[in-house]
């Protein structure tokens, strides 16, 4: 069964760190953008960052830009968003998704569970 495992959510308070893990299983990401998206309450799903996993390349929201970072482990088959300077405004429950090819958008074919993400002033 091909899934995405989600992990790394919290409480934490501004200005801390948090790393959210994406795993896949039943299959590879090799040939797969894998994208993190976030939806607080009462909002639309929005994207966080996107990486390309066979040659790392990534993108981020401008909301995020210089204080998230993707990352991938090729090993262990994981794509890593680590979380720095974090807001209240980033509070939300993110998920991973996955498509073939360079980039990942909301229509992904391969979603994670979600995992809750809340930021305390």
């Amino acid at each position: 069964e091909v899934q995405l495992v989600e992990s790394g959510g919290g409480l934490v308070q501004a200005g801390g760190s948090l790393r959210l893990s994406c795993a896949a299983s039943g299959f590879t990401f090799d040939g797969y953008a894998i994208g993190w998206f976030r939806q607080a309450p009462g909002k639309e799903r929005e994207g966080v960052s996107c990486i390309t996993y066979n040659d790392g390349t990534t993108y981020y929201a401008d909301s995020v830009k210089g204080r998230f970072i993707t990352t991938n482990d090729n090993a262990k088959n994981t794509v890593y968003l680590q979380m720095n300077s974090l807001k209240p405004e980033d509070t939300a429950v993110y998920y991973c998704a996955a498509d073939r090819g360079r980039v990942v958008t909301i229509k992904a074919s391969h979603w994670g569970q979600g995992t809750q993400v809340t930021v305390s002033s």
